[in-house]
């Protein structure tokens, strides 16, 4: 029997496709439930990037509550690393290093997430990031 991803899946926007472009700046999503489910999974995308030293780094934050304080994830809690969600490349090479989609994955036990794209870098780029959460305690999703 061939498995129902489409049904087992909920996709939400955590960051609007947004240009990160001057050093320091950077777009926080607001907070993220995982309630009803037993994964997760970031998907960020971003666009034509002109200078070869601009980095983007990602950071994932978890806490119990809402109004709580967030913390970062431990590296042992994800799937993936968070360093280098846009590289410092000699060269910006479409599908590499430009115009690529990334992932990361969460694996912890906190109910709440945020998460923050960040520009170490004065290049501007359109960066987005969608969660999708997965392995639903229930199913089919809407």
């Amino acid at each position: 029997m061939k498995m129902d991803l489409h049904n087992n899946l909920y996709a939400i926007r955590a960051i609007s496709p947004i240009a990160i472009g001057t050093t320091g700046t950077g777009k926080t999503s607001g907070v993220l439930d995982t309630l009803g489910y037993s994964g997760v999974e970031f998907i960020g995308s971003y666009g034509t990037i002109t200078s070869t030293t601009a980095v983007y780094t990602a950071i994932l934050k978890e806490c119990s509550t809402t109004g709580g304080t967030f913390t970062s994830v431990a590296d042992s809690d994800l799937l993936g690393t968070e360093a280098a969600f846009v590289p410092a490349a000699g060269t910006r090479t479409s599908g590499t290093t430009k115009n690529v989609t990334k992932r990361l994955g969460y694996i912890g036990n906190q109910r709440y997430l945020k998460i923050q794209v960040y520009s170490a870098g004065t290049a501007g780029t359109i960066v987005g990031v969608d969660m999708l959460l997965h392995s639903p305690r229930s199913a089919p999703t809407s």
